[in-house]
C-alpha cells in the first residue's frame, strides 16, 4: 500500500506547499497554509473502456422544456429566463442576506409545477428546515427534507431518486470521505463541487448550491469552485436594508448585466417589481446635496439618489467617504471638481451615498455625484424635478454614455421635466415632449444650471 502523503493547501488560493510557510507565496496571505492529507492515487488502467463519444452538433436534439420557471420575475430574469434543466448554480451571500429564505421560497413555486424538489442541509434540521418553511408559507408536498453532510450518501440518494431540482446548503458544510481534510476546507470544496458536477450532468439534474463569503466579500473556498459552475449568483445588500439585488456574475445560459431586486419583509423576499419608484421613495426636496441620477443595470433603467455632504473639516487632513460607490473615484471626481469647477475642497470633508444601501459601480453617475458635492458646498439645492447622468473625464469633459433614451424615458414615467445629459448623446437623442433636455460639454456647464 502506497503511503500517505502530508501536504500544506491555502485555504485562499489552493496553493500548495510541502512544508508550512506562514505566508503564501502565490497570493501572499498570512497564515493560510492548511495541513492536509493526500492519498495515493489509484493508477488508472489506460485499455478502460470509453464510455462517451463525440457527436456531431447537428446530430444534439434539444427538449421543448430546457428551463424550469422559479416563480419569480425577479430570478428569471437574472438566470436569463428561468433555471436551465442539469444546471449547476452557485448563489453565494453575506450571512444573514437571504439565500436560503429565497432558495426555500422558491421550492413552494417549483413544487406547484409538480416538479419534485429536495432541499439538502448541512447547517439544519428537517425540523428547523420545516419550522423556517412555515414562516415563509411553504407547503408544496412535492417537496422533500435532508440533513446530510456525507457526499457520498448524497450521491447514492439522488441517483436513486433522482429529483428534478436540489437545492444544497451549503457547500462549505459538505464533506467527502476519501478526502482527509475538514468541511470548508479547500480539498473538500473542490471535491464536494466535482461530485456535484458530475451528478447535475450525467443525471440531467439541476443542482443549487449556496457558498459562504469571506469577509472580503469573496466566495469561500478555491477559485475553481466559480470555473466548476454554470452560474454564479451574488446577493448584494446590507444586512440591516431592506432592498436586496441579486447579480448574476457568470451565466453560461445567459446575459451576465440582469439585476434582480427584492425587498425583505416579515414572510419573506418580494420582488420590486418597480425599482426606481421605490427608490426614490421618501427622497427629500429642496435640499442641498441630493441629485437624482439614472443606472442601468442589464437592460433595465433604474432612478437613483446620490447624496452628497460637504462640511467644514476639524483635522489637518481632509476625510473622504464613499458609500455605494467607488472611493478612489469619488476621489478622483473631487480633484476634477477642483481643478476644473474651481470649487476649492481641501479644508473640507466630503461624504458621498447612494441611497438604498445598493452599490453603483456605472460611470454615468460621474456627473450627478459631481453635482450633488457642488450643491452641498454652495448650500445651493438643485431642482427636485432634474435628473442628472453622464460620464466625467479627468480634463472636465463630460462624455457620452450608453442607453441614454432608455434613461430619458424612465425619468419621463416618473414625472421629471428636465434632464441634463453629455451633449454628444443630446445630438443623438430625439427629444420626446413633456421633458427639457438640456446636453453639457464639461463640468462648469453642468455646475451652472445649480440655483
Amino acid at each position: 500500500m502506497a503511503k500517505k502523503k502530508q501536504i500544506y493547501v491555502c485555504q485562499a488560493c489552493a496553493h500548495e506547499s510541502a512544508k508550512w510557510l506562514g505566508k503564501c507565496p502565490s497570493c501572499n496571505e498570512w497564515g493560510s497554509l492548511v495541513e492536509e492529507t493526500v492519498n495515493p492515487k489509484q493508477k488508472i488502467n489506460d485499455n478502460r473502456t470509453i464510455k462517451n463519444t463525440p457527436v456531431k452538433l447537428k446530430d444534439i436534439e434539444i427538449v421543448d422544456e430546457t428551463r424550469t420557471s422559479t416563480g419569480l420575475t425577479e430570478l428569471d430574469r437574472v438566470l436569463g429566463g428561468g433555471i436551465v434543466r442539469g444546471s449547476l448554480v452557485l448563489v453565494g451571500g453575506d450571512p444573514g442576506i437571504g439565500k436560503s429564505t429565497l432558495l426555500l421560497q422558491i421550492c413552494e413555486t417549483i413544487g406547484r409545477q409538480n416538479k419534485d424538489v429536495l432541499y439538502i442541509s448541512g447547517e439544519e434540521s428537517t425540523t428547523q428546515i420545516k419550522l423556517r418553511g412555515e414562516r415563509l408559507k411553504v407547503s408544496t408536498e412535492n417537496l422533500s427534507l435532508l440533513a446530510e453532510t456525507n457526499m457520498q450518501n448524497i450521491e447514492t440518494h439522488l441517483k436513486t431518486n433522482k429529483p428534478d431540482i436540489v437545492i444544497l446548503d451549503s457547500i462549505q458544510t459538505m464533506y467527502c470521505e476519501d478526502v482527509n481534510s475538514a468541511p470548508g476546507s479547500v480539498s473538500q470544496v473542490r471535491e464536494a463541487t466535482h461530485t456535484l458536477m458530475n451528478i447535475a450532468k450525467g443525471e440531467n439534474i439541476t443542482i443549487m448550491i449556496v457558498g459562504h463569503v469571506t469577509k472580503e466579500g469573496a466566495l469561500a473556498g478555491p477559485r475553481v469552485l466559480e470555473h466548476m459552475v454554470d452560474t454564479v449568483l451574488y446577493f448584494e445588500g446590507e444586512r440591516h436594508a431592506s432592498f436586496r439585488i441579486l447579480r448574476a456574475v457568470k451565466n453560461r445560459f445567459g446575459s451576465t448585466n440582469e439585476i434582480g431586486v427584492f425587498e425583505m419583509v416579515d414572510v419573506g423576499l418580494v420582488e420590486v417589481k418597480n425599482p426606481s419608484e421605490l427608490m426614490l421613495a421618501g427622497r427629500p426636496m429642496n435640499v442641498a446635496g441630493s441629485v437624482v441620477s439614472c443606472s442601468i443595470e442589464g437592460t433595465r433603467p433604474m432612478m437613483i439618489e446620490v447624496q452628497a455632504l460637504v462640511s467644514f473639516t476639524s483635522f489637518g487632513m481632509p476625510r473622504r467617504t464613499a458609500t455605494g460607490i467607488d472611493y478612489n473615484r469619488m476621489v478622483l471626481l473631487i480633484a476634477v471638481l477642483d481643478k476644473k469647477g474651481g470649487l476649492d475642497l481641501s479644508n473640507y470633508d466630503a461624504y458621498v451615498n447612494i441611497a438604498g444601501g445598493l452599490k453603483i459601480n456605472e460611470p454615468a453617475l460621474d456627473l450627478a455625484s459631481i453635482i450633488a458635492i457642488a450643491s452641498s458646498f454652495r448650500n445651493k439645492d438643485v431642482d427636485p424635478h432634474t435628473v442628472v447622468f453622464g460620464e466625467v473625464g479627468l480634463t472636465g469633459e463630460v462624455r457620452a454614455i450608453s442607453m441614454s433614451e432608455k434613461r430619458v424615458m424612465e425619468a419621463m414615467k416618473l414625472g421629471f421635466k428636465k434632464c441634463i445629459l453629455p451633449k454628444a448623446n443630446q445630438i443623438k437623442l430625439t427629444a420626446p415632449k413633456g421633458i427639457e433636455i438640456i446636453g453639457v460639454s464639461n463640468v462648469s456647464e453642468a455646475l451652472a444650471h445649480i440655483r
